[in-house]
């Protein structure tokens, strides 16, 4: 047994030497340590952020923003850059109620294998774009649609200076598929801890399962003490702990 384990460590030096080395493996971990995707938030304090996709949708994120008002809750919007240039009051009331308004790319497009570069950087910066001549402040939060991003989505969006946002997997409501109001109720209420991104759309029309389940959601979390704060400002309450 020592022999053949002699054996092997011989063979890992000779294959460093000859240029050779162990791949990387890039997952959760990988980015997580290097800070360029964030899924949840290590933290003691009792805070979440609810977070909506896919908006503005006047006729649901209005609904949202009364309801967010009501509670005194902050939230994230990672909107469409198309929706934007359609709808900029809506995301004017998000800013001057003190929302955080982030990016999800121009067209909602999937950063598959298949998608360039030259596509990728284009969705973020049309809707940087639109932001910035809108509300005078460039965006730092990207959201890449579906989920979907690999190795060059993560770094072109960190050279155009963003960090990468996901949610917390205990989280996605799925209220994009309408399952019900009291299944996304459940998700939240049943799951929810200090940290947590919750996944939520502003975007669902013909439906307003998400916004009748965000006042039960608002209302039974703030009773056991959530504090409902921008990614942003939960990112700032972050201590090194590990992740669960």
């Amino acid at each position: 047994m020592f022999i053949i384990k002699r054996s092997l460590l011989l063979l890992l030096i000779l294959l460093f030497i000859a240029g050779f080395s162990i791949p990387i493996k890039k997952d959760r971990f990988f980015y997580e340590q290097r800070g360029e995707i964030v899924w949840e938030v290590p933290t003691k304090d009792k805070k979440l952020s609810l977070t909506f996709d896919d908006g503005p949708y006047p006729e649901m994120t209005n609904k949202i923003l009364d309801l967010l008002k009501k509670y005194n809750a902050k939230a994230t919007f990672f909107v469409l850059g198309n929706k934007v240039e359609r709808y900029p009051e809506t995301i004017k009331r998000e800013i001057a109620e003190g929302h955080e308004v982030a990016n999800h790319t121009f067209n909602h497009v999937y950063f598959q294998r298949s998608i360039s570069q030259a596509t990728i950087k284009e969705e973020i910066v049309r809707t940087e774009n639109a932001l910035e001549a809108l509300t005078g402040k460039k965006p730092l939060l990207f959201r890449p649609p579906g989920g979907y991003y690999n190795e060059q989505s993560i770094q072109i969006a960190k050279a155009l200076g963003y960090t990468t946002i996901m949610w917390s997997w205990h989280q996605d409501t799925n209220d994009w598929k309408s399952p019900g109001v009291d299944k996304i109720v459940n998700k939240v209420l049943n799951n929810a801890r200090n940290g947590d991104i919750v996944l939520l759309h502003d975007y669902i029309p013909g439906s307003m399962q998400t916004v009748k389940a965000l006042e039960t959601i608002l209302f039974e979390l703030s009773k056991r003490g959530f504090e409902f704060v921008t990614v942003t400002e939960l990112m700032n309450t972050m201590i090194n702990i590990p992740i669960q």
